[in-house]
């Protein structure tokens, strides 16, 4: 189903409002109420996506609280960043600010850059702008209004799912599946903390679900590559989520009509491409290639004007002054070198029982801040492991979700200090869009493993990074600690 034939479902679509033939008894008209209400309409969705928004952003902003709902952050790294191009320039101005502490800024040439992949400071501008400096400027209170973005835009790519009959789940399920994102995932956490690192997975989860809405049935080319863009921009390693929109234009330029069997995702490229339209295919693909392609070449000149290094991809944390960059310089960014320690944070830390003591009273236990294992925070991760169907789509966003969590993997930072695995924010949407579609039915033991998820992440979001919290919390600076000491 296109936009078009959903346009055109619509109560107040000029098809449906025209005249009826003469003879026929008119249909009764709607009431506007009605009209927003109205089973499957565009209307309906968007109300609903709206009133997840609102849910998701009162609910973070009760639990950020006043000081981080009121006072800029101490880790406003975007901010400046916005100050710096404000004044016509790339570094900081004033160099690192005290209170930051001279946490993660990169150093080079004499200068204080800001190493971050930079669309979220590109979002901040105007407000930076107005407050007058980034200490003015309440960069946690500012992301929490982005964080209800991704959950609402989930839902619409669920019903759109549903509506082109690749989902069987209904328009309650839906809901609950973009609830469970927002409450019972890491993003919980990551969307009450605002600081930079926090930051860039709110702004990279909200355009990444503008991607993914409008790469579907590759149904909006250029807005699927400008918010492709712009993901890169963001988390770069999202970038290779672009496969889904590649096989999806694939998919709708091709005459053939998939079979829903057991045939490997290969065989079924091989046929889509023996029966593609070419000139439908280049269209929709050259389309989505020119803002992807702009937004790198973005980058390769930031940082080539910042470091010399032409690479869209070298921001510059390989010039950070922090106490790890022995390491970096020694393995650089990413390697097999990291894999064993990120796959024990991604995989196999839990909280730390604390033994019997007086030096432990009023702790039952503790997490080490390389965050706790992404099936102990969101079990319901678990279910994607049987899937019921395995179609193209199901293959194609598993393809999508992988490439990702490998690079994540490969990183030279576990995403230390966290709650939970942070870095599943940048595939996390893909991990729901593939709950939908696995054909499996919400058990009440899934209902329980949701249950379970929401109250460890709503632990997370309350008690992390906070000081009356830090007897639940490990933390140990050289990042070596991953496992209870005996």
């Amino acid at each position: 189903m296109t936009a078009e034939d959903d346009a055109a479902s619509l109560p107040d679509s000029p098809a449906q409002n025209a005249p009826p033939p003469a003879g026929e008894a008119s249909a009764p008209k709607l009431s506007s109420a009605a009209a927003w209400l109205a089973r499957d309409s565009q209307k309906r969705r968007l109300l609903i996506a709206a009133a997840i928004y609102l849910v998701a952003i009162t609910v973070f902003a009760i639990v950020a609280g006043g000081d981080r709902m009121g006072k800029h952050t101490p880790f406003n790294h975007f901010a400046h960043l916005a100050d710096a191009w404000l004044h016509g320039r790339q570094d900081l101005r004033n160099g690192a600010p005290s209170y930051a502490m001279g946490n993660d800024f990169a150093e080079f040439e004499g200068k204080t850059f800001i190493s971050f992949p930079p669309f979220p400071a590109v979002l901040m501008m105007p407000m930076v702008a107005l407050a007058g400096s980034p200490e003015n400027f309440r960069d946690g209170q500012f992301i929490v209004w982005i964080a209800g973005v991704g959950p609402a835009v989930l839902f619409l790519i669920l019903e759109k799912l549903r509506r082109t009959a690749r989902s069987v789940r209904s328009e309650i399920e839906n809901i609950a599946l973009a609830l469970l994102f927002a409450f019972g995932t890491v993003y919980f956490f990551t969307s009450v903390e605002g600081f930079v690192w926090f930051a860039g997975h709110v702004v990279g989860v909200a355009v990444g679900s503008l991607y993914i809405l409008f790469a579907l049935d590759a149904e909006r080319p250029l807005l699927a590559g400008a918010m492709l863009g712009a993901t890169f921009l963001t988390r770069p390693s999202m970038l290779y989520t672009g496969l889904l929109f590649a096989f999806e234009a694939l998919r709708v330029s091709s005459s053939v009509a998939l079979a829903d069997d057991e045939a490997s995702l290969l065989s079924r490229v091989r046929a889509l491409w023996a029966a593609r339209d070419m000139n439908a295919l280049t269209k929709r693909v050259l389309t989505f290639a020119v803002p992807v392609a702009l937004a790198l070449a973005l980058a390769s000149w930031m940082n080539y004007t910042r470091f010399h290094d032409p690479s869209p991809a070298a921001f510059g944390h390989e010039h950070l002054s922090v106490v790890w960059k022995g390491r970096i310089e020694k393995w650089g960014l990413f390697g097999y070198h990291y894999l064993s320690k990120n796959l024990g944070c991604f995989l196999t830390i839990m909280p730390w029982l604390n033994p019997k003591g007086a030096a432990n009273a009023g702790a039952l236990f503790k997490i080490n801040e390389h965050g706790l294992a992404l099936w102990f925070t969101t079990p319901i991760y678990l279910w994607l492991l049987w899937p019921k169907r395995k179609d193209f789509l199901w293959s194609v966003v598993g393809l999508s979700a992988l490439l990702p969590l490998a690079m994540d993997l490969l990183y030279q930072n576990s995403g230390w200090r966290q709650f939970g695995y942070r870095f599943s924010n940048d595939y996390a949407l893909l991990l729901f869009v593939l709950l939908a579609i696995n054909g499996r039915s919400f058990s009440k033991l899934f209902k329980a493993a949701a249950m379970w998820g929401v109250v460890w992440n709503l632990f997370g979001a309350v008690t992390f990074d906070r000081t009356e919290y830090d007897k639940y919390y490990f933390r140990e600076g050289t990042q070596t600690v991953l496992y209870q000491a005996d």
